[in-house]
């Protein structure tokens, strides 16, 4: 049945339902059966990210929260406990995604200065229950979900996901997958909980995107879209894997213990990396494929966590004691470099797939076990405090294919302090300081070490702000950071190494909550000042201002439900972001742009069952423009696409 069909057989059949003005809780609306009810304008606490189900919101994301990366950084959680992703967990696993900073990482112990990336997991209920989702798009992508919880007894129920994802890109890349999921809930004795779960994805196709590095620091023309470049046999395959367990354990009415263990790996057949170098303004330059032997990342991570609560009257203390830990090993390298020719970016490539020759690989593994004890306060109507000092050995081993072996070893005592404080029934103001040893991801695929794992880096945050309520459910929250890590990039040569260091200062702000029973939004901004400071650097070769830095950031989303129409609801989203710096010498940026989206809801029931038909239009205005991708390399962003989905609660 095409996404058309579905659709109509839909609207037949559909019966609206009355407009809900008291939106269930977050937890709720992401559980297998509610997933008619995702909404992240009404749901979102603040503006700096959260993700219900399909839904997306925030001026912060996984990838970038106040100018750095907590995923590559290493800052992920699972329900609250340390996670080490090579991947991040499916929606099958993860229905809930939260950036923690400021005020909301009170209550996390064992902050970090890039924020927090804490994935909500799906737990199975007690009651049966299944959601289904059909999407199509006018570019021809076609996707089904399925969920469901089945109940074996009253100690043991399962939760079974599936998914068929058939994607064709901005630029006519393919990318297809299906995955599968099973998570298991048994509690095998009063207060005790196991949650063991597999979450696989096997990507059959993924054409690779085409990237575009300029011949001199100029700014490239626009790039074609809706072209798929080739040739036809750049593509790879692989599978993706997501396995662990959850324990938790009430020893006794005021002592828990929670673990994690997790296991997260990715398999590559073959990968490569498609550029066009030395693009001249007459759109031509030379086409350079990079080849990939079979590659193999895989990361072993976990947490055991013993809580001690103390309840003194209007005063509540919480000690933790933590051990963490995670092992990781990669094989990569030994890559064949294909120099295809010239190429004119608007005519696509049909080389011949040639003979390749590959090379030694690399192999490095990382180790650090982490021990720490923290303390949480809070005083009714007084305050909060949270202090935690934790020690971290860390140690990193690189083979060369050369012979040899390059290691990095750190032990470190890291620290974190915030308190607040409530200065009046609405008013609340905070301050804090925190430090790391965190990741520094891997090379770019334009670097001439691509691929290769950077060393940690000591990093270290102080923050500061308030939450006002303007009312009872209207929530403003505002803040001041300071943010020093080593900067990363590339150098002269090519390759992607320490340059200097990088300080992100900054102002944030969200006001997010019902303006109306009828009207929500959801409001945020971000008003960055980064500086790189590179002593002995030659002059004119390193900016000020790190690659990748955006002085503004602004969203606004709102969700309207119209009494005229029960069931229905219309949403937009605007967003707008500054010039962004896009190479080392700071000598080229990508302009600013401001993005248009708009949707609707139209929620009813279908055969007596909760569903949902969304209708979202991106871009509304076609706005062109450049998705920067490292130091000098570039790709466009997304035209005007629409889509629509239906999703049916049984």
């Amino acid at each position: 049945m095409t996404g058309e069909t579905m659709i109509a057989a839909a609207l037949l059949l559909a019966a609206p339902v009355a407009a809900q003005t008291t939106p269930p809780p977050p937890a709720d609306i992401a559980a297998t059966g509610a997933r008619a009810a995702e909404n992240a304008v009404r749901q979102a606490g603040d503006a700096f990210g959260s993700t219900v189900g399909r839904e997306v919101i925030g001026i912060y994301n996984q990838m970038n929260v106040r100018g750095f990366s907590p995923i590559a950084a290493g800052n992920v959680r699972i329900d609250g406990l340390y996670f080490d992703p090579v991947v991040p967990p499916s929606t099958r696993v993860s229905r809930t995604t939260t950036i923690r900073v400021g005020l909301s990482a009170l209550g996390s112990p064992f902050p970090a200065p890039t924020g927090l990336v804490d994935f909500g997991f799906r737990r199975p209920g007690s009651t049966a229950a299944g959601s289904a989702l059909l999407l199509a798009d006018a570019w021809g992508t076609l996707n089904a979900e399925v969920d469901a919880v089945l109940p074996a007894s009253d100690t043991l129920s399962f939760g079974l996901g599936a998914s068929v994802r058939l994607e064709n890109g901005l630029d006519k890349t393919r990318e297809d997958s299906f995955g599968g999921t099973l998570i298991a809930r048994w509690t095998p004795a009063p207060g005790v909980t196991l949650i063991p779960f597999a979450s696989l994805l096997h990507q059959t196709l993924d054409d690779h995107r085409l990237t575009f590095q300029t011949a001199t620091e100029f700014l490239p023309p626009l790039l074609p879209r809706r072209q798929r470049f080739g040739p036809d046999w750049v593509n790879g395959s692989g599978f993706d894997a997501n396995i662990g367990v959850l324990a938790d354990w009430q020893l006794a009415p005021q002592w828990q213990l929670r673990a994690g263990l997790f296991r997260s790996s990715r398999h590559r057949d073959r990968q490569m990396t498609n550029l066009v170098r030395g693009l001249q303004p007459d759109r031509t330059g030379t086409q350079r494929v990079i080849v990939d032997p079979r590659l193999a990342f895989a990361a072993v991570s976990g947490e055991v966590r013993l809580t001690r609560q103390i309840d003194d009257g209007p005063r509540r203390h919480q000690i933790h004691v933590a051990v963490r830990g995670r092992s990781g090993d990669r094989r990569f390298g030994g890559s064949d470099t294909l120099e295809l020719g010239p190429v004119q970016i608007d005519t696509p490539s049909r080389v011949p797939e040639p003979p390749f020759r590959f090379s030694a690989q690399q192999f490095d593994d990382v180790k650090q076990i982490t021990g720490g004890i923290a303390y949480e306060g809070r005083w009714l109507g007084v305050g909060e405090l949270a202090a935690g000092l934790q020690w971290t050995d860390y140690k990193k081993r690189i083979d060369l294919p050369a012979g040899g072996v390059q290691a990095t070893d750190a032990r470190l005592l890291l620290y974190n302090v915030t308190l607040a404080a409530n200065l009046s029934d609405r008013l609340v103001v905070y301050a804090g300081t925190v430090n790391g040893l965190e990741e520094s991801g891997v090379a770019p695929g334009n670097a001439i070490n691509r691929n290769e794992a950077l060393p940690a880096i000591t990093t270290r945050q102080f923050d500061a702000g308030l939450r006002f309520a303007l009312t009872d459910q209207i929530k403003l929250v505002a803040g001041v950071f300071d943010i020093s890590k080593p900067y990363f990039n590339l150098d002269a040569a090519g390759r992607f190494d320490v340059l200097g260091d990088v300080v992100n200062r900054g102002v944030e702000a969200s006001i997010a909550g019902p303006i109306t029973p009828s009207l929500s939004i959801v409001a945020g901004g971000v008003w960055l000042w980064p500086k790189v400071t590179a002593p002995g650097a030659v002059p004119g070769r390193i900016g000020e201002r790190p690659v990748g830095a955006i002085g503004q950031r602004f969203e606004l989303s709102a969700d309207w439900r119209p009494g005229f129409a029960a069931g229905l609801s219309f949403d937009a989203r605007l967003a707008y972001r500054s010039s962004e710096t896009a190479t080392v010498s700071n000598s080229v940026a990508v302009p600013a742009r401001t993005i248009i989206d708009l949707g609707g809801r139209y929620r009813f029931k279908l055969a007596g069952n909760n569903a949902l038909l969304r209708v979202q239009l991106s871009n509304v205005f076609d706005v062109e423009g450049y998705d920067l991708r490292g130091a000098g390399a570039y790709g466009p962003i997304p035209g005007r696409l629409a889509q629509a989905y239906v999703t049916i609660d049984f």
